[in-house]
């Protein structure tokens, strides 16, 4: 025990997976019970700002029985879906197009570095007037902010297999080439499973961004989802049901981040391996 305290405070120094899960479980309960105790009276911070946890918890119910949260969290997460979906099925044949083909990459790689300092924001309204303001534009609207993030990548990570100067990663590619591979198997064998296994990181990185634009559309027509909720509870001054909400959306954001994890060593089982 005394040896597990000394780890916790030395320079540099490392725990294990118990200890680390207690002292975890340690900070939530900490940071619930600050919480709670400046939130107590009401004195401190108006409940209107940052309502008592125990409101909160009892918002739940009401959020799930009496206001249907469900079926606005599912509209919210079918977003997602379909907007990686659409993303991924430009992203991935455009951004190997872009990176193996002298031609288009002198065309267009510049401009798709440039492409992600846009404000997503700021084209709201030309996907508005090309799809019209339901469903069918939201999930277009988010998977161009999601296309603007991953093009660039696999672009991105085909130029960095292609580099000499990556001697670790390059030595693929020229063994490929010494041992007479056609360009088909160079790329299902090298290009494909090198690049997709560094872009699904990027993708996992992510996905804190795709719930913030998730947010951003619903609003725009708030005909369901978490985001239109969201709005429409601050409207009625209902604080602890948006917070529970905003718990929602970053319990569903540490989800997908874990199921993602797991596809990733599914799918990519050489990039764990030691």
């Amino acid at each position: 025990m005394k040896e597990e305290i000394k780890n916790l405070i030395t320079f540099g120094g490392k725990i294990d997976n118990k200890t680390n899960t207690i002292v975890t479980a340690g900070g939530a309960i900490l940071l619930l019970l600050i919480w709670y105790a400046i939130t107590y009276t009401g004195q401190i911070i108006p409940q209107k700002i940052l309502p008592n946890p125990v409101d909160v918890i009892i918002g739940f119910k009401k959020l799930f029985f009496e206001m249907d949260a469900l079926r606005q969290i599912w509209y919210s997460i079918s977003l997602n879906i379909l907007g990686y979906i659409y993303a991924l099925a430009i992203a991935i044949p455009l951004g190997f197009t872009i990176g193996i083909y002298p031609l288009p990459k002198s065309l267009f790689q510049k401009y798709v570095d440039a492409i992600r300092y846009l404000p997503i924001p700021s084209v709201s309204g030309i996907f508005i007037a090309m799809f019209g303001i339901g469903f069918g534009m939201k999930a277009s609207f988010l998977a161009f902010g999601i296309l603007i993030y991953i093009l660039p990548f696999v672009v991105q990570r085909v130029n960095e297999l292609q580099n000499p100067s990556n001697d670790k990663d390059y030595v693929l590619l020229q063994t490929i080439k010494t041992l007479g591979a056609t360009n088909l198997q160079k790329f299902t064998k090298v290009y494909f499973p090198y690049v997709m296994g560094r872009v699904f990181t990027d993708i996992i990185n992510i996905t804190a961004v795709t719930w913030t634009y998730i947010v951003i559309v619903e609003l725009l027509n708030k005909e369901g989802g978490v985001g239109a909720m969201i709005y429409t509870l601050n409207r009625q001054s209902l604080t602890p049901e948006v917070y529970g909400l905003l718990f929602i959306i970053i319990l569903i954001g540490i989800l997908q981040d874990f199921l993602l994890r797991k596809l990733d060593k599914k799918f990519f089982p050489y990039k764990y391996n030691d």
